[in-house]
Order: C-alpha cells, then sequence, then structure tokens
C-alpha cells in the first residue's frame, strides 16, 4: 500500500494539487472511508486526500464515517492532518471570504461516534487545546504570506445539521463571543487526537449565520450561498494548503504525537 505524510480532507477541487495520483480502497476494522483516497506528492511531501462528504457529496454530516476515516489515514502512515472547512460567521468582524485559523471547538452534536476506545480499553485524553499548536502557526505565517485576510485564533461551534441554526441559537452562540460556525469539526478532531495525529483546521468563511444582527437587509444562510461562496474561494484555499503542506517541518514539535500517554482510565 502506499504511504503518506500529510492528509488532507477535502472535497474533488483539491485533486489537481497532487502530482503522481494513485487512488486506494481501503478498509478499516470501522467500516469503510467516505470514499476512495487519493495518495501522490505536493511540495516533495507524500499527501492522502479523502473527501470527507465523499465525491458525490453523499455523506451529510452526521452520517460520516469519522473513525473510518481518520483510521484510512492511520493505515496509510499518515501522522497531520490538514482539515480545511466551509463555515460560518457568527460575528460582524469576521466577514465572508475571511480564514479563521480555529483554536478552540464548543460541541452541540449528539450521538456521533467520537471515540476509538469503546470498552474494554478506555483512554480519556485531554482536549484542552484541540489544534496542533506547531501547526496553528505554520497556518497563520501562511496566510500572512499569501496576503489573505485572516483570524489567528476563533471558537468553532458543531452543530449537528444538516439544517442550519434557528435565529435563537445563533444569539446564543453568539452572545458566548463564538466566532464560527460548522458541522463537521466533531468528532474529527477528538478522533484525530485519540489516533495521535496532528490537526488543523482552516476555516474559510463563506456566510453570516442568520444575518448580522441588526442588519434590516440581512438574509439567513442557505446552501446555495455557502456553494457559491466557496466556489469563488476555492482557489485562494487552495493555494494555502500547498503553502502549509511546503511549509510544515518534518519534524513535530507538538505533543499531538504523545497523546495517548497517561490517558488509559
Amino acid at each position: 500500500m502506499a504511504t503518506a505524510e500529510i492528509g488532507v480532507f477535502g472535497g474533488s477541487g483539491f485533486y489537481s494539487l497532487i502530482e503522481g495520483a494513485q487512488e486506494i480502497q481501503i478498509d478499516t476494522p470501522h467500516g469503510p472511508p467516505s470514499d476512495v483516497v487519493t495518495v501522490g506528492e505536493i511540495a516533495g511531501r507524500r499527501v492522502a486526500f479523502l473527501p470527507r462528504h465523499g465525491r458525490k457529496h453523499q455523506w451529510p454530516p452526521h452520517m460520516i464515517n469519522y473513525r473510518a476515516n481518520i483510521a484510512a489515514m492511520k493505515q496509510l502512515g499518515v501522522t497531520r492532518i490538514l482539515a480545511p472547512t466551509a463555515a460560518g460567521s457568527l460575528q460582524p468582524h469576521v466577514h465572508p471570504g475571511d480564514f479563521v485559523v480555529c483554536d478552540q471547538l464548543v460541541d452541540r452534536t449528539n450521538g456521533r461516534r467520537d471515540t476509538f476506545f469503546d470498552g474494554p480499553e478506555t483512554m480519556h485524553i485531554s482536549l484542552a487545546d484541540p489544534y496542533c499548536p506547531q501547526l496553528r502557526e505554520v497556518a497563520w505565517a501562511a496566510t500572512r504570506r499569501l496576503g489573505l485576510s485572516s483570524h489567528r485564533t476563533g471558537t468553532v461551534v458543531v452543530i449537528g445539521g444538516p439544517r442550519f441554526s434557528t435565529r435563537a441559537e445563533s444569539r446564543w452562540f453568539r452572545s458566548m463571543g463564538w466566532e464560527v460556525i460548522n458541522m463537521t469539526q466533531y468528532p474529527e478532531c477528538p478522533l484525530v487526537r485519540e489516533a495521535e495525529m496532528c490537526y488543523l483546521n482552516v476555516s474559510l468563511i463563506t456566510d453570516y449565520d442568520v444575518g448580522v444582527e441588526g442588519d434590516p437587509d440581512a438574509q439567513p444562510v442557505s446552501a446555495e450561498e455557502v456553494l457559491r461562496q466557496f466556489a469563488a474561494n476555492l482557489g485562494r484555499l487552495k493555494d494555502l494548503i500547498m503553502t502549509v503542506i511546503a511549509a510544515t517541518p518534518a519534524a513535530r514539535t507538538c505533543r499531538c504525537g504523545s497523546a495517548l500517554a497517561g490517558a488509559r482510565g
């Protein structure tokens, strides 16, 4: 089987970046991943791409087999996961077209399989700092190098979907000071930590969740608008991912690779 050191959860728009692409069908102890994995090279690095929703976008957020997706990357030898996402803004100063290098998350999902350790072995990992600090610094530097409108930190609240928020829910999230809203960061993020891999999210802001509070002309988010904004900014996102891959140091200086040390229950 081919191997890779960096994994990317992204759609088909990223495949054109890979040199010498090879498609690999993988099965895992948790079932098949969302789709075949495409492995090749970017900037001299071995990279594996997997569309978390499937190539035909057939898996809604609550039906994604997150455990299988991450297990597939682990089987390929991946030690770092880059997870760009389309996301909504909860705050007026975080604009559509901005990039947010998230540093915290809040889980508002329910019923998702969110651990590899269902017993009899139990692991209590620390998720105090969910995202890899080393990769976050690489990503922040990359946004500066490319001149992108970006935010160095941000808290993402993860909702179950596939519906969008009510106005009351969005007002609550905004009042808590959270910046970003998304449907896939949980349980993807903690599962990557349990697999002792590094995890990075860069959120591409496509909309204001239910509009900007106080603006009578603001419209709630729609799937059509999300897709339009994402397509319009895909080129910038691809440039960012390529830059992060090229700039990622070979050596890991974070603690992500020892997340299970002392975690046994």
